[in-house]
């Protein structure tokens, strides 16, 4: 390959692009904000090995690091903490825990959680997904529909309770 294609003598680097940051409230628990400010620190401390190398030729790994950060820090900037345990349970609301049962009697639980926290196979939603949308504002024994791409089921709950940190 011809010297004259290499790019060496200077530190440049196109910044890559941010991270996409959803268009809603970022509502957070407790356990929600202490994990943003985990990452964050895991970030930083990336960050500073990545500078730290003799070797730092590429710099796609420091440029990936600083959007992480950037990402973190928007989503920190802009978090709303509602604690869980400050609310009322007799109504599912966001950071509670609830119990369901579906219309075979398969008994499922979820949490509505923060974005960032969301985790599907942990039971975590976000409280904008239709799961949760269903699901806010419904006391036990009431029954929701859940309309999914799947088609709808209708959900009884059984159980609504704080969710643990």
């Amino acid at each position: 390959m011809s010297r004259a294609f290499v790019k060496e003598d200077t530190d440049d680097i196109a910044p890559l692009p941010d991270l996409p940051v959803s268009p809603h409230p970022n509502l957070v628990t407790p356990r929600g904000l202490a994990d943003l400010n985990r990452r964050l620190l895991a970030a930083q401390e990336v960050l500073a090995a990545l500078r730290a190398r003799p070797e730092r030729l590429d710099k796609l790994p420091e440029a990936a690091a600083e959007r992480d950060i950037r990402y973190l820090e928007a989503r920190l900037r802009s978090a709303i903490l509602i604690d869980p345990r400050a609310q009322d349970a007799t109504e599912v609301r966001f950071g509670h825990r609830v119990t369901v049962t579906d219309e075979d009697g398969q008994e499922a639980v979820y949490e509505i959680t923060g974005e960032d926290e969301a985790d599907a196979p942990l039971g975590r939603v976000a409280p904008h997904s239709p799961l949760a949308r269903a699901l806010l504002g419904a006391a036990v024994g009431d029954s929701v529909v859940w309309r999914r791409p799947a088609g709808a089921v209708e959900l009884e709950i059984l159980k609504i309770e704080v969710a643990d940190d």
